[in-house]
């Protein structure tokens, strides 16, 4: 036997060494690359859970809310009937019970806001359709076609969700003077 045939077989075997160590880091690889997207994938799962978490802490008295709106609602109904100066004018006990009601009205929508559920400030604004919805196109007045004139019912929003659009009156384009449509100024 000569020094070659020697050589072959240990040349084989690091032909084989190199192979195994290649296959071995191309899984080493492959197993971390997978690691890696697990890892992501847990945090990206973490994340959406905390979000829709907070999302279900903030929305989830969102039933509730709505039916307290009609509530203040009823509030606002109960004040506007007794004028400032009837209750000026009334009985200190009657004056006492509008008090009374004007407070508790104070303190329902203290309480609402206080959860997040906030009152769309309408009145004079211009027309947002994804915040109002309007019932009517009265003259303006003076103010801005697309600009809101009378707020009906108010509108309110819950974390940044709407809850109850605002109902509202918009003003409308003004019309164009009247005449026969004949242009006289050429």
């Amino acid at each position: 036997m000569n020094d070659n045939d020697d050589m072959i077989p240990e040349a084989d075997q690091q032909r084989d060494d190199h192979a195994v160590l290649v296959a071995l880091q191309a899984e080493n690889a492959d197993l971390k690359d997978r690691l890696l997207r697990a890892l992501a994938e847990t945090e990206n799962l973490r994340r959406r859970a905390e979000r829709e978490r907070q999302d279900a802490s903030q929305y989830a008295m969102t039933g509730f809310a709505r039916d307290m709106l009609g509530i203040a609602d009823n509030f606002a109904r109960a004040l506007a009937a007794c004028p400032p100066e009837k209750l000026d004018a009334a009985d200190p006990q009657v004056r006492a019970v509008i008090e009374g009601v004007e407070a508790t009205e104070r303190q329902l929508l203290a309480t609402l806001e206080r959860h997040g559920v906030k009152k769309i400030e309408s009145d004079g604004a211009k027309f947002d359709p994804n915040l109002h919805q309007a019932i009517a196109q009265v003259p303006g007045n003076g103010r801005a076609p697309g600009t809101v004139v009378n707020v009906i019912q108010d509108g309110y929003v819950i974390g940044d969700r709407l809850l109850r659009a605002a109902m509202v009156t918009v003003a409308a384009p003004e019309a164009p003077a009247s005449g026969n449509g004949v242009d006289t100024t050429a």
